[in-house]
């Protein structure tokens, strides 16, 4: 496991769009994914430590954001060959297993997560009602840490936030978790 750090969050960048399929063979795009309020991007999957220690806090976070007009939608782009754990049926089998709220979507070619500049599992975006940029942090402070359930919601804050006043805090610390893994070349 290679731990990694996300960047500092580039202000007004705007969304890529996309089309990639859920694990059922349904296809989605930003359009469809994004909420009255903005979006937020999820890079995640199964396998890696850091987002199984925060899977019920997507669940419940991303259900409260979409209350707020905060569309969501979690994004797989790891080489299934080499890391089976993260293959679709298994991203079908955790998303019922924990309620995701949310498309949990195939980036098999991983143009998506190189367009978004994905680093690591979980790497999150945040968009405004306009599409631009506006969160780049983490979801919490426990990290790996299931049991921490009484740390600050990070992620949820800055997300109310941008639905509120279409702006992000300007003080993010950056998510930290598994590299994406990339296929060869």
């Amino acid at each position: 496991m290679v731990l990694l750090h996300t960047p500092v969050c580039e202000f007004g960048e705007l969304a890529h769009d996309f089309s990639l399929p859920d694990p059922e063979g349904r296809f989605w795009n930003l359009d469809e994914v994004r909420g009255p309020a903005g979006l937020l991007v999820m890079f995640i999957c199964n396998h890696c430590p850091y987002v199984k220690a925060i899977r019920e806090k997507l669940a419940r976070d991303t259900r409260e954001l979409k209350a707020l007009g905060i569309g969501s939608v979690g994004i797989m782009s790891n080489n299934v060959e080499d890391y089976p754990e993260d293959a679709p049926d298994q991203m079908l089998s955790v998303a019922r297993r924990f309620g995701f709220p949310f498309p949990y979507l195939i980036d098999e070619s991983q143009q998506v997560a190189r367009a978004y500049g994905a680093v690591c599992t979980p790497d999150f975006f945040g968009y405004n009602a306009d599409l631009a940029l506006q969160y780049r942090g983490r979801l919490d402070a426990a990290g790996a840490k299931p049991d921490a359930s009484d740390e600050p919601r990070e992620l949820f804050e800055a997300m109310s936030l941008v639905a509120r006043t279409g702006q992000g805090p300007e003080h993010q610390t950056p998510s930290m978790g598994c590299s994406i893994k990339w296929k060869n070349g």
